[in-house]
């Protein structure tokens, strides 16, 4: 089952149960991919869609930082539970400890001695955790590595 299918079948068991929270946040990913064929005019794969996913889950993020900031609270737990709701249809995301080793990896590979090499890391790595980890995170844990 594509990950549309699966979208649309807990989109009714969400309707069933009742689950305002989950509906709503489904629905919000209904239209950004119909937004996103209409603009691509086609249908996505699962890879578009699992970008796009991404692409969501790290606005809600930022949006639950500012809120944070704000002292919103109310605000905060409706983008957690929206959050939590979009992160699973994402794959399995890769902790701290699997992105430093595929970076250890990558600047064994490419030859890396310091962070002016951090493009030549990056671009080893990025295709190797696509969608199961943030650019920022990637780049954060490698600028770490080639620095000391």
């Amino acid at each position: 089952m594509g990950l549309k299918e699966r979208l649309l079948q807990d989109m009714k068991e969400a309707m069933r149960a009742k689950d305002k929270v989950k509906l709503s946040t489904i629905r919000m990913i209904n239209s950004l991919i119909k937004n996103a064929e209409i603009d691509k005019r086609g249908e996505l794969t699962d890879d578009e869609i699992v970008q796009l996913l991404m692409k969501y889950a790290k606005q809600r993020r930022e949006a639950i930082e500012m809120y944070e900031k704000g002292g919103r609270q109310d605000l905060v737990e409706k983008e957690k539970a929206e959050l939590a709701v979009v992160e699973s249809y994402l794959p399995k995301q890769l902790s701290e400890e699997e992105i430093r080793e595929l970076v250890r990896e990558a600047i064994e590979v490419v030859g890396a001695s310091s962070p002016k090499d951090l493009g030549k890391v990056m671009q080893y790595v990025m295709p190797k955790v696509k969608g199961r980890a943030e650019g920022s995170l990637v780049n954060k844990i490698a600028r770490e590595e080639l620095s000391g």
